[in-house]
């Protein structure tokens, strides 16, 4: 193997990118990323970096010395393939011995909101940039979702000075993640800070001025005043560019265990794959900063000859009003939870998921070694 093709310049194929090196390969790797910027770390979008508290620089992945050691094809789209072929939106096509698809999710789009000024969504750092622009003290903002990205979001918001409002349409927004009990708890954190959250209502459209937001127009014909809205209703798999290359898709890229795709020489890791899980009880598509840097590893693994059966505890943090919530494992309809430490009212706990009297995951926020302690136990079951 002389050359490896890495589509995707984010955490998920940097971390295979440097992983190749780490294991001994010096051959070619072309790294090719749609946005112009050398991978950066995400999370801190919605905290941090949103906040002004860090730039660019200072949500670097690349440590010195570390961008010499591929070749960067940035700030162009890939927008086919064809077996081992990338086919890119200059026209260039580039071949490797192997190809690694990273290319992550996109979010999701309320229609209704096509080119409206002030309507919002956050994956990359210019997005992060216009919102902290409109963050101004007194800005009325509206929050459409209440999962991780919506709540970091609104946090942030509401510590810039804004006026924020959340919705959400599930009745019992991240029930999915932490079980209707738990859920309900790291949502209060809203109400525990002055932020209003809605659940079960649905978004009709908007009012708008001068082609500006104005308003959310909800379900019920009410209208919540809006200076701001970002959208957060989740993602969806960037697959697109993969429509008739023979790699097979189903909410996101199909990948064995080893993350091989159903077309020789073709791998996939991070967001955008969907791998068997035993632990799931079937194949998932993971989300998470840990699962992209740990699969991107995996994969390169794979890729050196020695391929590995992928099937991790997930883990997923979150910081929320100044709380860090952590949570590792999955929970199914069904599951008891116990809090084993700490109390959830003052949001300072760590609670045990079981099924059948096996631990099958832990949540907590404030109480780092109770957490840590029952993660590894997690790991081990």
């Amino acid at each position: 193997m002389d050359r490896v093709v890495i589509v995707g310049a984010s955490l998920a194929g940097w971390s295979s990118a440097r992983s190749l090196r780490l294991g001994g390969f010096d051959g070619v790797i072309d790294l090719v990323g749609e946005e112009p910027h050398r991978p950066y770390d995400r999370p801190p979008l919605s905290k941090a970096y949103l906040a002004g508290d860090l730039d660019l620089d200072g949500i670097s992945l690349l440590t010195d010395g570390e961008d010499a050691s591929v070749t960067w094809r940035l700030g162009v789209r890939a927008v086919g393939l064809r077996e081992r072929t990338v086919v890119l939106a200059s026209g260039e096509e580039l071949t490797g011995d192997a190809v690694v698809i990273a290319t992550g999710t996109a979010p999701r789009l309320l229609p209704a909101a096509a080119g409206l000024r002030g309507v919002h969504t956050l994956r990359s750092n210019l997005d992060a940039d216009a919102l902290r622009a409109a963050f101004v003290p007194g800005a009325r903002v509206v929050v459409i979702g209440a999962g991780f990205i919506g709540a970091e979001v609104a946090s942030t918001a509401s510590k810039l000075g804004a006026s924020v409002s959340v919705l959400d349409a599930a009745p019992e927004p991240m029930a999915q993640v932490f079980g209707p009990e738990m859920a309900a708890v790291v949502r209060g954190l809203h109400g525990q800070h002055g932020v209003p959250l809605e659940t079960g209502v649905s978004v009709a459209g908007f009012s708008s001025a001068d082609g500006a937001v104005t308003s959310v127009v909800l379900g019920d014909g009410r209208e919540l005043p809006a200076d701001v809205v970002v959208v957060g209703i989740g993602v969806v798999p960037s697959v697109g560019w993969l429509e008739g290359s023979g790699v097979a898709l189903d909410n996101g890229v199909l990948v064995d265990a080893a993350g091989r795709t159903s077309v020789p020489g073709v791998w996939a890791c991070g967001d955008v794959a969907r791998y068997p899980s035993g632990r799931a009880g079937g194949p998932i598509r993971v989300e998470h900063w840990t699962h992209a840097r740990e699969h991107g590893a995996a994969v390169a693994k794979g890729l050196l000859g020695e391929p590995v059966e992928y099937d991790p505890v997930p883990y997923v943090w979150s910081e929320q009003y100044g709380v860090m919530v952590q949570f590792a494992g999955f929970v199914q309809p069904g599951d008891s939870v116990e809090v084993v430490d700490g109390d959830p009212a003052d949001h300072r706990f760590v609670a045990a998921y079981k099924r059948e009297g096996r631990l099958v995951a832990v949540l907590g926020a404030r109480i780092p070694r109770t957490f840590v302690r029952l993660r590894r136990e997690l790991m081990t079951v």
